[in-house]
């Protein structure tokens, strides 16, 4: 699922820059919760969210679609 490898590549990055979870989330303005959740795989973050916290971290969000 999207979510889940969203989740994970932002905790992979965190744990690369040394962040905790906390910090990370005090750094976005996001709550502890809603990311910890994220990190889980689990809810529907925002668009506001993955551009905060692709922001702190140094990613990029990318587009894709798929033709079928």
């Amino acid at each position: 699922m999207l979510v889940t490898k969203i989740g994970q590549a932002i905790k992979n990055r965190r744990k690369e820059l040394n962040i905790t979870q906390p910090h990370l989330a005090e750094l976005a303005q996001i709550s502890v919760n809603t990311l910890y959740k994220l990190e889980r795989g689990q809810g529907n973050p925002s668009l506001d969210i993955l551009i905060k916290l692709s922001d702190v971290l140094g990613m990029e969000l990318k587009l894709e679609v798929k033709k079928n």
